[in-house]
């Protein structure tokens, strides 16, 4: 039922017992266990009840443990399915085969560093500020919010790290404004559009 939220949705009760393949009654039991352990949070709106993940490090949590569950491995051999494993959403910004070539791609172009060499926490680099400014990101609203800024999280299906944090959900935000890619209304899953394959090689090097 939580996987079922990184998409960053909320869905009702009923909902995630289809899911969680339960009674309607024990997938109430363990929504309740969910929120009294801060997991998941509720939204009322008339007589519905929806439930979503309760933040974005609920959401980086799962896809770490995507990773151990999947080993172990001689040889790590993806076999997420291929629109899953392409693009996808992790919570609030983007995860998959594209998200790490764009994590890759930033620190490839200055944009971003780390705060120190072992640390998971990046900063933006002034040139990096300059120019996600001029695409539409909003550096100081990310900065401003109050969560992790930038971080890496680690991606289940290509095993290195994505940008997560603030910076991370905006540049999803950007992304989709723009129609670079487009959300799939069934599933986590990203599009590329045509104008998107353009935009990303001319302005950031990625090849998709």
């Amino acid at each position: 039922m939580l996987y079922a939220l990184l998409d960053g949705r909320a869905r009702t009760s009923t909902e995630l017992a289809i899911v969680g393949e339960v009674s309607p009654s024990t997938a109430s039991v363990h929504l309740a266990r969910l929120r009294e352990r801060r997991l998941l949070k509720m939204h009322a709106q008339g007589k519905h009840r929806y439930f979503s993940l309760a933040d974005a490090q609920v959401a980086a949590a799962l896809e770490a443990l995507s990773v151990v569950a999947g080993q172990p491995r001689e040889r790590f051999e993806p076999n997420t399915p291929h629109r899953l494993r392409a693009a996808r959403t992790c919570y609030d910004h983007m995860a998959g085969a594209l998200a790490v070539a764009l994590h890759d791609r930033l620190f490839a172009l200055r944009w971003l560093k780390r705060e120190r060499a072992e640390d998971s926490d990046y900063a933006v680099t002034a040139n990096g500020a300059e120019a996600l400014g001029k695409l539409g990101v909003d550096v100081g609203a990310a900065r401003a919010a109050r969560r992790r800024f930038a971080c890496a999280c680690l991606d289940w299906s290509e095993r290195r790290p994505h940008l997560a944090g603030a910076l991370g959900a905006e540049l999803l935000n950007v992304t989709l404004e723009r129609r670079w890619i487009t959300r799939d209304l069934d599933s986590r899953a990203l599009s590329i559009t045509p104008a998107g394959k353009r935009e990303l090689r001319t302005r950031f090097g990625v090849e998709v």
